[in-house]
């Protein structure tokens, strides 16, 4: 069975997140670092910051507009450290 991420990345070159969801987070940041997205096709240093599992994309999906709903830098700040998901990179 197929799990599902939300993720979180930062690009220190534009100061900028990313927040996402995908079935395989390596794959994914792999293409958002060769400039497959428009918006992260601005840089190429992304970095993983933050990840969740889920069970079903509904449920990655339900989060990350969760997530991208608050348009707030701080609290996606506030998330990546206050988290056990915090990948220090």
């Amino acid at each position: 069975m197929t799990s599902f991420s939300v993720y979180i990345i930062f690009s220190p070159t534009i100061d900028k997140f990313y927040t996402g969801y995908t079935a395989d987070i390596e794959k994914r940041l792999k293409e958002h670092n060769s400039g497959l997205s428009s918006f992260t096709a601005k840089a190429n240093d992304w970095i993983l910051k933050y990840s969740e599992q889920f069970a079903t994309r509904e449920e990655a999906m339900a989060r990350e507009k969760e997530i991208k709903n608050k348009k707030s830098r701080k609290y996606i700040v506030w998330l990546i450290s206050s988290s056990d998901n915090y990948k220090n990179a």
